[in-house]
């Protein structure tokens, strides 16, 4: 059956509207033709795809087979996907951070497991508190004091999750020029650089850093997260901007992300010389 969606639907959500609009556009099939296949009318296709109304997994499959989608596996997954209830804990946060910071939590927390690639600071669910705290101080558009405790609560609670014994893989490609930043002084960078040296411990977690000595790094230097999907064709790339988070999903995209990852993973120190150059770093500062 259909039923409305909240004015604000779940990243997930979303993601089950946009991909169900690639099979049909790959499919060459109409909104109309692709109504009578759930006995609505057609302008609820459009509205499913724009995630402002929800599907079930039955439904799913349905408009899979008429699209003549034969990857079973990625059908099942998106069908899973879309008879997914849950409420995170981020759900304690809406209407409180914006928006895009949710879709993150949620697409981590459901993740298969995940690679990050920062430039100018670790990965937020590897930051300290005080760290978080001079890095949210530091906005462009000054936040006020409640806001930044807010938003740093919000930061610890998904590191918590994410560098939890059991988690899912996690691995941080940081370029060395982050491990130089002293946001909140001196003393705060050098807790910060000890706290990676314990996360890089963590079972889950592999530590890389990219030195000043590599040979140039790929792209153009923003912050991506590369997230596993429960299947290849489910992966999602997030980038920072300006403007909030950024997420792409088309497999040109997700394609030369999976090679820029791969790239600045060559070009990383290994694990040991990653570690020894955050130990250096942080005895020299």
């Amino acid at each position: 059956m259909l039923g409305h969606m909240p004015p604000t639907p779940s990243a997930r959500r979303q993601r089950v509207g946009i991909e169900l609009r690639k099979m049909r556009d790959a499919a060459g099939t109409t909104t109309a033709e692709a109504a009578t296949v759930l006995g609505v009318d057609r302008n609820k296709i459009t509205l499913i795809e724009q995630a402002l109304y929800s599907v079930t997994p039955e439904r799913v499959i349905a408009l899979a087979r008429k699209y003549g989608e034969d990857d079973a596996e990625y059908v099942g997954a998106l069908a899973t996907t879309a008879g997914d209830k849950t409420k995170g804990w981020w759900e304690e946060y809406r209407g409180v951070v914006p928006v895009g910071f949710l879709d993150i939590c949620e697409v981590e927390f459901h993740a298969r497991g995940m690679q990050s690639y920062q430039i100018c600071h670790p990965p937020g669910p590897m930051q300290t508190e005080e760290y978080s705290r001079a890095i949210f101080q530091d906005a462009q558009v000054p936040l006020t004091p409640r806001v930044v405790e807010t938003r740093v609560e919000h930061r610890m609670r998904r590191s918590a999750t994410l560098m939890a014994d059991g988690a899912q893989p996690y691995t941080a490609i940081i370029h060395e020029a982050a491990l130089h930043m002293r946001f909140g002084g001196r003393q705060a960078a050098r807790r910060q650089l000890e706290w990676l040296l314990e996360l890089s411990q963590l079972a889950h977690v592999e530590l890389r850093v990219v030195s000043f000595g590599a040979d140039g790094f790929m792209g153009s230097g923003q912050a991506i997260i590369y997230m596993n999907g429960q299947v290849p064709r489910l992966d999602t790339v997030q980038y920072d901007s300006v403007d909030g988070p950024i997420f792409l999903h088309s497999a040109e995209h997700l394609e030369k992300y999976r090679r820029l990852v791969e790239c600045m993973t060559e070009r990383a120190l290994p694990v040991e010389g990653s570690r020894d150059l955050i130990a250096r770093v942080k005895k020299e500062m």
